[in-house]
Formats: C-alpha cells, structure tokens, sequence
C-alpha cells in the first residue's frame, strides 16, 4: 500500500511523516521558505496474528505487509496541475492521500486547508482529463473512453471530484491508467497542538468532515514525534503518561484500512509465513494473482483456515481432523485473517 502525505508549507507535514515513518527527515518552521523535498519511508504494518503465528509456526522467515510513506512538497499539488511533471506521475501512484491540516496555531483553518487541497487535486485532474480528450478526438476505436472522460470533465469543471461518482467495473478499467488525483481516498488529518495530544476530533470538525463524507484523524505531531523517537521500551509507559491510548502509528494504519476497505490474509509458502492486503471482497483466485501471476492464471482450488481455528487447534492437522479447513473455488471470498494454501497448475 502507497500512502501519500500532502498538505500547505508550515502544516507539518515532514512531522507527520516523521511521526509515522521514525525517520529524522528535516523539517521547516512555520511560513518558512526552505524549498522542501520529497521523502520516502517504508513500516510494517503490526498485526499481532502474524506474531502469535510465528510463536506457533517457527517460519524461518516471517514478513508483515508494508506501507510505503511519500512526504511530497508543500506546493506539490499545485505543481501537479500539468500532468507532465515527475512530481506527478509520483503523486498518481499512491493508493490514498492524507491531507496533513494545521490546528497547531490559534489562526488555524484547517478545513479551509482541506477544500483548497481538494480544489488542487480536481484542476490537476482537469488538466490530465482536458488533454487526453483533445487527444481522443483525434483518434478512431475509442467510443467508450470519450462519453466517460466527457462525464468526468463536466463534474470536474464543476468543481466536483470523481471520487463519490460512480463507474461500471468496465470504466473503472478504462480510468485506471490515469491514477486521477480526485478518485483516489483521502484521510483528513489535523495536526493539533500539543495540548490536545491523544484527544480525538472537535464535535465541530467531525460534523464536517460528515457533511464532506470523509474520514478524519487527530494527532499532535511534534508530541507523537518526540514519543516515536523514543526506544521502545520507554515508548508505552510515556504513552501511559501523558494519556495517549496507543502510538501515532498504529491509530493512522486502522484508519488507512478503513479508509481503502483492506483486510490482510497470511500464507505460509517455503518455510516463510507472510501478510498480505487486499480489498475486502476479493475472489481467491484474485487474491492468488497478489502473490502471483503465475497461481491467478493456473489456480485450482484455496485450502483456507480462519486465524481463529489454527490458533484455538494449533496446527493444519489438527484444523483437518475437526473440519475447519475448507477447500475453495476460485469465486470465495477471501476474508480478514483467513490462513490460506492456494493451488494451481500452469
């Protein structure tokens, strides 16, 4: 999973990313000019299954899933507009956004900061959607890319993102190669004063982010910076101290989840056992191609065990014997938590 971190110049951004990531990556003061620079940063993702599993198991190898962090430019959406740029074609690879707020200062708009970033993100994607129309009407064999992108230009020169329209799997296809800015999931995320670290979202912002149907999220970036820092033994009774229920980190993952709909499923293939992501509704023999293309075109059947049964049983034999594992076409719905051995033949 790709997540993206945009937000103004002094909303602190590079803290959050700090935050999430551990890295010490430079940040600027508020209203500074300092010219920023793109930052990249990879985590685990913690699950506690994978780790009970291992202390059954003993894999010789055991991989959580990952989320790969980008901390773009303050004025990187606004650079964004042409569709030419590498700035871009970066920005048009994650999977989600958060849109980093300033609540740290009394004069503070944060949800102002958030309709300007959205307005950014629709006039990049005017840009992209105005130029490949000029481009389609020139061309002969696309009468199904036209009436959509068409569809499209009208809600976004009417100042509305694509993100709550809705499309056919079919255009969801045809408008997949366009990694458009304003179809992509965003989390609101406030970066609050220090003396609202750990408190959850005002009454007032959360009835708005409601009105705007999006999914918000409060932390005190230069506190849960200070707390990521720390070693990690020390990490937890701080945590305790000053009243904040579980790191940064861990609150912005659930939320990513929730946000994208995600639920993670394990294998153990060659001694190691792994977590995967997918979207929640995935077929096995879609959720086989996550692994390889190879099991999606040959696929055979899933042999699947829920999490539940493997640790209360402790083993695939045992999970047999009692009836909990289950043999699977190819149209079963993976679910969260679900242990599963695909096979195929290519």
């Amino acid at each position: 999973m790709k997540v993206g971190l945009i937000g103004l110049r002094g909303s602190g951004k590079t803290t959050i990313f700090n935050v999430l990531t551990g890295q010490k990556a430079p940040t600027g003061s508020y209203g500074g000019s300092t010219k920023e620079e793109i930052h990249l940063g990879v985590i685990k993702v913690p699950d506690p299954r994978l780790d009970r599993m291992a202390e059954i198991l003993h894999p010789r190898k055991t991989t959580h899933a990952e989320i790969v962090f980008t901390d773009f430019p303050g004025d990187s959406a606004s650079e964004s507009r042409s569709g030419q740029s590498d700035l871009s074609a970066q920005m048009r690879e994650v999977d989600a956004m958060a849109l980093v707020l300033c609540d740290f200062i009394p004069e503070a708009k944060p949800l102002k900061e958030f309709d300007d970033l959205l307005a950014e993100m629709i006039l990049a994607d005017l840009a992209v959607v105005e130029k490949r129309l000029a481009r389609l009407k020139k061309e002969k064999g696309r009468e199904k890319e036209l009436p959509l992108l068409e569809r499209c230009l009208q809600n976004l020169e009417n100042g509305v993102g694509l993100r709550d329209l809705f499309f056919t799997p079919e255009e969801e296809n045809l408008l997949s190669g366009f990694g458009l800015l304003s179809r992509k999931p965003v989390l609101a995320l406030f970066n609050t004063a220090e003396e609202r670290a750990g408190k959850p979202l005002s009454p007032a912002y959360e009835e708005e982010l409601r009105r705007r149907r999006i999914q918000g999220l409060a932390m005190s970036g230069k506190v849960e910076m200070e707390i990521a820092q720390l070693d990690e033994v020390d990490r937890a009774p701080f945590l305790k101290e000053i009243g904040i229920p579980e790191p940064a980190r861990d609150r912005f993952i659930r939320a990513c989840f929730q946000l994208m709909d995600l639920v993670s499923f394990f294998t153990t293939v060659s001694d190691e056992l792994r977590a995967w992501t997918i979207k929640r509704g995935t077929a096995a023999k879609k959720a086989a191609g996550k692994i390889h293309t190879d099991m999606e075109r040959g696929f055979i059947r899933a042999e699947v065990v829920a999490y539940e049964d493997f640790v209360a049983l402790g083993s695939d034999a045992k999970c047999r014997e009692a009836g909990k594992l289950r043999l699977e076409g190819k149209d079963y719905l993976v679910r969260d938590g679900d242990i599963v051995r695909f096979r195929f033949n290519v």
